[in-house]
């Protein structure tokens, strides 16, 4: 079953007269289930894809799908709702709300989803046992490192049951040894649960645990094939 799609996209920059094409005509298919890394060099379009596929941008020309809707020419809201329902982002800062602890940064879609306190309270509490991260509960995200907010960022993004999660760069700012666990968890959590991984990255160390390995050079897909891990 298709997850997402994009149909003849691209996407266009422009700074007075002039033009920037950050993907040209693009098309690509996502099917339910996959482990698929977007790789190429910096200016790419790996993170503009990200990005058109996660409802945070429109396409200049082309179509977007989001289980089989529509999105591209959604309003600002209506890509919101969509966002809520059915995707997850994993950013390469983490984007925790510093404030919060773990289990309330974990809670904090439910909460805009609008769950029962019960609901949220076990399904946080699943979340994080399922990121080994329950004796860190209570701990704000400057009282953890960094392998340990991006777990929680992890956890985050599953916690409304999406239909597809996007990570941009989830290892950037880790080490080897948390780079290595994160990669693990997100594998396992793929196999586990069923949910499609979409992420973008250029570290070697992270393009072996793909199934599937999409090239971008200079906004056009050079190479879309079975990854190291398929």
């Amino acid at each position: 079953m298709e997850v997402a799609k994009v149909e003849n996209v691209s996407r266009v920059y422009r700074v007075g007269e002039v033009e920037t094409y950050a993907l040209r005509n693009v098309s690509l298919t996502i099917q339910n289930g996959e482990f698929t890394a977007l790789v190429g060099p910096s200016g790419s379009g790996k993170t503009t894809l990200l990005q058109l596929l996660g409802c945070l941008d429109q396409p200049t020309s082309g179509r977007v799908f989001i289980n089989g809707q529509e999105v591209s020419r959604l309003n600002r809201d209506q890509r919101a709702d969509i966002r809520k329902g059915h995707i997850g982002f994993i950013f390469q800062f983490f984007a925790l709300i510093p404030t919060l602890t773990a289990y309330e940064n974990v809670e904090m879609p439910l909460l805009l989803n609008g769950m029962s306190a019960r609901q949220r309270h076990e399904r946080v509490m699943e979340l994080l046992k399922a990121v080994d991260l329950l004796d860190r509960k209570d701990n704000r995200p400057d009282q953890m490192s960094g392998g340990q907010q991006q777990r929680v960022a992890i956890a985050r993004a599953l916690a409304p049951n999406p239909s597809i999660v996007l990570a941009d760069e989830p290892t950037a700012n880790l080490d080897t040894t948390n780079g290595e666990q994160v990669m693990t968890l997100m594998t396992r959590l793929n196999q586990e649960t069923g949910v499609t991984f979409v992420f973008a990255t250029h570290d070697p160390r992270v393009i072996r645990y793909a199934r599937r390995v999409i090239t971008l050079r200079d906004g056009t897909i050079a190479e879309n094939g079975t990854g190291p891990a398929n």
